[in-house]
């Protein structure tokens, strides 16, 4: 480390299970690969499929993080807990994986990825099934504006379902102390690149202006909403559904209360803090510090919901910057590892996540029709953002049209 500055901590990234090489590494068959306008598709036929072409295809558009799209690892997260894309072929589905150029690009951008990918598999097919068409976390939200935006300019997409996995549609979060940071290591980095990203500001509640330290909504996510509003805000032909990794009673995460230390920092930025968020104005979310060169910040919230407690997929937020820190020779109290990310209500588009109330409310209680979607489904128990369970995925594939 040098004696003028703090050591870049700033290599890693916020990743969910898709984006994270698994444990034990999964086999990923023979496939082609579609070149695609800021993108790529790799295309895995159905068992039964002996035609050459595709018959029932499923596209399935990988998510949100940074850099090129890495469909080794989202094919192993697919196929490690549960094995969903096996099971998919076993029923008689092409499975296409979409992935992006640059994962943290505007969703705009990677729409014209999926538009490409979905005119591909119609042009592909042998037989008149319609497709399915859907993506994880960010992906949902590629392929939601995707087939909207085909819709509004009379193209046909030839979509029988739209499906979502734990995907933002009311907005994702990530705590405000968390976002600072990236930006208080005084090294341009990786890190500072996904939280700053034209994705990051258009999923992201609320976001961290790195320039003028306000917090609020970025602009360009009033300026993706807009844009996803002048193409009707969702596709209306197909079936549309979503499953949440997050529950549907309202219970967010018992062992995240708000107000408390998530995580201290010691030996390198010394005394850093970060704070589970409170209710309340001028709430102390977390206090920076760096020796060198020297710099302190307290980072205050006004008027938000307890989010990080909240019902939803979780990430491991505080793990993985705790584990970046130590690699760097930090001590570290690590008091909570993992906050809610992309809260239940969001991820079935049902309340907005502004309010304490909307947050938590039990959606097993509402009448399902205040969705955006026609079907919803929330995980029995509390799981992480993107993690593939038997229950979602086979709730979801018993939905696949026949």
């Amino acid at each position: 480390m040098s004696e003028t500055t703090e050591p870049n901590v700033g290599t890693f990234t916020l990743t969910g299970p898709l984006t994270t090489a698994p444990a034990e590494p999964v086999e990923v068959p023979d496939h082609a690969e579609w070149p695609l306008p800021n993108g790529f598709a790799w295309v895995f036929p159905a068992d039964d499929n002996t035609t050459g072409g595709l018959v029932r295809p499923v596209i399935m558009a990988d998510g949100f993080s940074l850099g090129r799209s890495e469909l080794d690892k989202t094919y192993q997260g697919l196929e490690s807990d549960y094995e969903f894309i096996s099971e998919l072929r076993r029923r008689g589905r092409d499975v296409i994986l979409l992935g992006f150029e640059e994962r943290s690009a505007s969703i705009l951008d990677n729409a014209e990825a999926a538009k490409a990918a979905i005119m591909r598999a119609i042009a592909e097919q042998i037989g008149d099934a319609r497709l399915v068409v859907g993506g994880f976390s960010m992906g949902g939200i590629v392929t939601r504006y995707a087939l909207a935006e085909m819709e509004a300019r009379s193209m046909d997409h030839r979509t029988a379902l739209y499906f979502s996995y734990d995907s933002p549609h009311r907005g994702a979060s990530i705590p405000i102390g968390v976002q600072a940071f990236s930006h208080f290591i005084p090294f341009p980095n990786d890190f500072a690149r996904q939280m700053d990203s034209p994705a990051a500001r258009q999923m992201l509640w609320r976001h961290y202006d790195k320039d003028t330290k306000k917090i609020g909504v970025a602009p360009e996510r009033t300026e993706f909403l807009d844009a996803l509003n002048e193409v009707g805000g969702w596709p209306m032909i197909p079936h549309k559904i979503a499953v949440a990794n997050g529950r549907a009673d309202g219970i967010g995460l018992p062992d995240v209360p708000p107000g408390e230390v998530a995580l201290r920092i010691d030996r390198i930025y010394p005394g850093t803090t970060f704070y589970t968020q409170a209710q309340g104005d001028d709430v102390t979310a977390a206090y920076l510090n760096r020796r060198w060169p020297k710099a302190e910040e307290t980072v205050p919230t006004s008027g938000f919901p307890e989010v990080d407690g909240a019902p939803g997929g979780t990430l491991h937020t505080y793990k993985i910057l705790a584990d970046a820190m130590k690699r760097f020779g930090a001590t570290v109290d690590l008091r909570h590892e993992e906050v809610c990310f992309v809260p239940s209500v969001s991820a079935v588009a049902i309340r907005d996540v502004e309010t304490q109330k909307d947050l938590y409310t039990p959606i097993d209680e509402l009448d399902p029709v205040e969705s955006e979607l026609d079907e919803c489904f929330c995980s029995p128990t509390t799981t992480a953002h993107t993690a593939i369970t038997e229950e979602l995925c086979t709730w979801l594939m018993d939905r696949l049209p026949n």
